[in-house]
Formats: C-alpha cells, structure tokens, sequence
C-alpha cells in the first residue's frame, strides 16, 4: 500500500447491527450501468474497485438487489465472496425495477420477505448484516403499508438469523421513534449535507440512541439546480487551505457533525475510492467548523 493512501480505519468506528464498522464504508449503487440499470462499462474496473476498497480497510458496503437489478450483488459477490469475517454488507428493500429501469414500490412484508431471500441468495450470504426498509410513501398510485407490518416481517427474519439488524430509509422523525420502539432499529439512511440539514432531528435522535447514522446525498442533491455542497464558497475556501477538494471538505464536515454518522461514498473509479478513503485524515480547525456552521 502507498504511503500516500489512507486506510478506512483512520476515521475511527461505530458499532452497527452490533458490529463495530469504520465510519467510512463503501455504497454499490455506482457500479452498475447509467441510472443503476444493467451492467457496468467496464465489469474488470468495478471489481477492482471492490477488492482496493477492502484492500484500503472498508468493512461495510451498502448494496440493494434492485441496482442493476442484480448487479451490484452480484459484482459483490464475485470480487470478495468468501469475505471477510469482519465485512458487514447491508442492503435495503422496498423497491425493485421494470423492464426500463423505473424504480417500483415493493412495499408488503411478503414482498420484503421475498427481496431479502433474493439478497441472500446473490450475495452468498447466509445473514446480512442489517436491512434498510426503504420507505416509498411518495410514489402515488400504490397502497401505502402500514410501517408496522413491514417492521414486524423484518424483525421475524432478525429472529430466524437471516438479519443481524433493521434500518429505516427516508423517513420522518415520527416514523423513527416508532422504528425504535417497535423494532430497535440499528441505522437510519435519510438525505442529510452541510447545505441540507433539515433532517438534524433525526440524526440527533439517533445520536441520542445509539444509532448509527448514514446519510445519503452527503454533498447535496444529485438532482440539477439543488445546492451542492461543492459550490459553496466557504467550502472551496477551506478546501484550498487543506490542499483538497470540495468535495472531500464536504464528507469531512460530516464525519466532525457526529460521531454515529457512517458515510457510504460510491464510485466506479480506485483514485476516485482512495481520495473519498483520505476524509478520514482531514481534521477541521474549529475556526473552519465555526465558518461552515454559519
């Protein structure tokens, strides 16, 4: 290993689904093809990626069987299974795809069941680490279930061992402290980026409970004219005093937020992986905390 490469431990760590994880992990989604459909451009490339990231001392993946569908699972499961004993892979259902890629609720408990056996069976697993039910209250035109019923399905398969934990995604603060009394839930996946924290309640909260928190969008929206953290001024400020990019600033800021948040930065590229690794050894001034606060 390169001198110049930083290791994932340098972050330090936080327990998830009862094991200890470094703060920053690794999220699948980039490596199937455009729109997390179908294959990746270069299937050697994505492996590589995998294999450096385990390499560099990333211990938590976060995949789903509906990117690609199939493909990240199955890229996974190609570059490292038999894995590691310390690796946690998590994944999330709730949803799967069409024909032409369109994302389509998957919502009942039999639906959940079924999609955490096929997770199961693609990556080779006989448990995954934690489970992330992804809410999907705002596509219309589908029976909205009752988070209860999903939360009690999930917690049967926690009990059959086929999961280690249960989390919830783009949820509400309401829908948390329910999640937390009816299915002690071990992470939250919701939006949350220095120019985004309108979902601090929540991350206090799991703060507050010992929950790990993993946000998703951590440099802003990915939609077109939405604040993206890399066009901010005091970031591309403090990033030219680090010798950094914006970008990094902006992953470095959330790891200094709070101690449970856990970052699952994705990419297809090993330098883009490496410099996404080297946010763990970025230590922000207090003075340089104060700007971004403000």
């Amino acid at each position: 290993m390169s001198e110049n490469v930083v290791n994932a431990a340098a972050a330090g760590d936080f327990e998830l689904a009862g094991r200890p994880v470094n703060r920053i992990g690794f999220g699948a989604m980039q490596l199937p093809g455009p729109g997390v459909f179908g294959p990746p451009k270069n299937k050697d490339a994505a492996i590589a990626v995998l294999r450096r990231a385990v390499e560099l001392g990333v211990n938590h993946i976060d995949t789903a069987q509906f990117y690609g569908p199939d493909v990240s699972n199955e890229l996974i499961r190609e570059a490292l299974h038999p894995y590691s004993e310390d690796l946690s892979i998590v994944t999330k259902v709730g949803a799967r795809r069409d024909g032409e890629g369109n994302w389509v609720p998957a919502q009942t408990p039999q639906e959940l069941r079924d999609d955490v056996e096929a997770n199961l069976r693609t990556l080779g697993l006989e448990q995954i680490a934690a489970v992330n039910l992804r809410r999907m209250d705002e596509h219309e035109g589908h029976d909205v279930v009752p988070i209860e019923d999903q939360l009690s399905e999930l917690a049967a398969l926690r009990d059959e061992g086929k999961i280690g934990g249960i989390g919830v995604s783009t949820v509400d603060l309401d829908t948390v402290n329910l999640a937390i009394a009816e299915a002690e839930i071990t992470c939250v996946q919701n939006a949350f980026s220095l120019v985004d924290q309108s979902d601090a309640p929540v991350l206090e909260r799991c703060a507050a409970a010992g929950i790990a928190y993993v946000p998703y969008f951590p440099l802003g929206s990915a939609f077109p004219n939405m604040p993206k953290v890399v066009d901010d001024a005091r970031v591309q400020e403090i990033a030219a005093a680090h010798g950094v990019s914006p970008a990094q600033i902006g992953l470095a800021w959330l790891l200094a937020r709070s101690p449970n948040i856990l970052l699952i930065p994705g990419t297809s590229s090993v330098a883009h992986l490496e410099e996404n690794l080297a946010v763990g050894a970025i230590t922000l001034t207090k003075e340089q905390l104060s700007v971004l606060a403000g």
